[in-house]
């Protein structure tokens, strides 16, 4: 194993496997990648339907909340991807880029450089959309945004629903305007999966200046003082050290980064120390943690479930054209609202799944029927990663503190209230056999005690390393020389949608502040 590189990236996730491609775009420039995970192969990757199949599984770090106080004192499960392509691999593959008053309230938090205007061009370098064609799109790049090639039927009647209840078609949600409802854009090439892995990273495994490093855990960042000189990793029981001649970039997520940080010192020095870890820098690594909180609503139907999917015909149409019900993401509609409407953005995404979703799981019953629900986009309400001990083998606290403000709470009742609404219109009312899983009444109480009894959260962590408080505008961690974040992590505040889209973009952006160079 070559020990010397330029550049080592931690991570092979969504934002780890676009640097890989593009810092070895220059061949004089090496990069070792390490992944503690293993391959994408497996069918259940590759195959939309069966994501739910991998979770909980040695491809997820399978995380486990602390006790949520906001949701009755539960744990939540908190999926997050371990192989190449990192959560990319194993999410709902939905193309939401955020609202473009999430970039701009970046700035006025402390990121100049980082406003919609300023990252546009790399959600549109980064995406190779095959149905959109405007200055707000990108066709050629790597990443495959395209219409789902499912179209459940019950998912139709759920958006017909919607607009019977008042609400604007919208077949664009990363267009001129993010309110309304209507099908998702998707991750897929062909109706299979298009991973971060499978747009950035195995299309430059060929190159020569990139090794990648799998199924090896990278348990600290070696120092010279102030200044990271490589990582130490573990694989197969062995311990091997690797050096970078330009940079150690940290791409592990919003709760792996935190932790790799504190655990080589960099963190709240008070808490370093309660662990027995010498402090390099005195950061409020960990805190400022956001993800979405949301909940379902359950009905069932006479019209089959999507989780019924696989019979011989639909395995045929899928090997064959890449359709049908097998290339469902599940997640495939959906739409955004403002549940106030002097509102400047929506604050609240409704996502509809043609299955019923089992009691407080984020898990699928073999009933049939559908779920939808509210998640609170713009949550007010602030987390936290922390260690646990000084092992790196040891999985992090992780709190969210879901609904512990009134804000949270507001949002999500008013939420509900939008979601019965819809539940109501005739075009869901015909394929309704009856409600399985809804509040007691649209009383604040009765809602707020379904939500924290069923609420769960989406593959959306964000904020634990943010611009201007741990990392500057360069993604630089701040007062140490060589090292660098590139992740979710880095966001100021969550964007209104899911995080994929905007991870993949931070990375471009990154790349090009890597080389110093910009394109736009």
């Amino acid at each position: 194993m070559r020990l010397n590189y330029d550049y080592i990236v931690v991570g092979a996730g969504s934002a780890g496997c676009v640097l890989a491609m593009r810092l070895t775009e220059d061949p004089l420039v090496r990069v070792a990648l390490v992944e503690a995970g293993g391959a994408d192969t497996a069918d259940e990757v590759q195959m939309p339907i069966a994501f739910p199949k991998l979770l909980g599984t040695t491809v997820d770090w399978n995380y486990l909340s602390e006790s949520e106080r906001g949701l009755d004192g539960r744990q939540i499960n908190l999926a997050c991807g371990r192989m190449l392509g990192g959560t990319s691999s194993i999410n709902g593959m939905v193309y939401i880029r955020g609202n473009r008053t999430d970039f701009d309230g970046w700035v006025h938090e402390g990121a100049p450089g980082w406003s919609y205007a300023e990252l546009l061009p790399y959600f549109r370098r980064s995406e190779g959309n095959d149905e959109h064609r405007s200055a707000l799109h990108g066709n050629d790049g790597p990443l495959s945004v395209t219409n789902g090639r499912s179209n459940h039927p019950l998912v139709e009647s759920f958006v017909e629903a919607a607009v019977q209840a008042g609400y604007p078609h919208n077949n664009d949600f990363n267009g001129d305007e993010q309110d309304g409802f209507g099908l998702f854009q998707l991750n897929q090439r062909d109706g299979r999966r298009c991973s971060a892995a499978a747009a950035y990273l195995h299309p430059a495994s060929g190159r020569p200046n990139l090794h990648v490093i799998a199924e090896s855990l990278v348990t600290h960042i070696l120092f010279r003082e102030h200044t990271a000189l490589g990582i130490e990793l573990t694989r197969n029981g062995n311990t091997t050290t690797l050096f970078a001649d330009r940079e150690v970039i940290v791409c592990c997520g919003a709760y792996n980064s935190p932790q790799l940080l504190m655990l080589s010192g960099i963190g709240i020095a008070s808490e370093l120390e309660s662990h027995g870890i010498r402090p390099v820098l005195d950061l409020p690594v960990g805190e400022n943690l956001q993800n979405h909180c949301r909940a379902n609503l359950a009905y069932l139907s006479d019209v089959p479930s999507a989780i019924h999917a696989g019979s011989a015909a639909d395995l045929a149409l899928y090997r064959d054209e890449g359709r049908g019900p097998l290339t469902s993401n599940l997640g495939e509609g959906g739409g955004f609202v403002r549940t106030d409407p002097a509102l400047a953005a929506p604050d609240v995404q409704l996502m509809m799944v043609p299955v019923v979703v089992r009691d407080g799981e984020p898990a699928v019953s073999p009933l049939n029927g559908y779920s939808f629900g509210p998640c609170v986009l713009k949550p007010t309400s602030r987390g936290k990663v922390s260690l646990r001990s000084a092992r790196p083998d040891e999985k992090p606290r992780i709190v969210h503190n879901f609904l512990t403000t009134s804000e949270d709470c507001d949002t999500m009742v008013a939420g509900i209230r939008i979601a019965l609404h819809i539940a109501a219109q005739p075009a869901l009312r015909a394929v309704c056999r009856a409600a399985h899983r809804v509040p007691a009444s649209d009383s604040t109480e009765a809602i707020l005690s379904y939500v924290r009894r069923y609420a769960q959260c989406s593959f959306h962590p964000a904020g634990s390393c943010p611009i201007g408080r741990v990392v500057d505008a360069q993604l630089n961690v701040l007062g140490v020389e060589r090292l660098r974040v590139v992740d979710a992590s880095v966001m100021p505040s969550i964007v209104r949608g899911n995080t994929n889209a905007t991870v993949i973009a931070i990375a471009e952006k990154a790349a090009d502040l890597i080389r110093g160079r910009t394109t736009f």
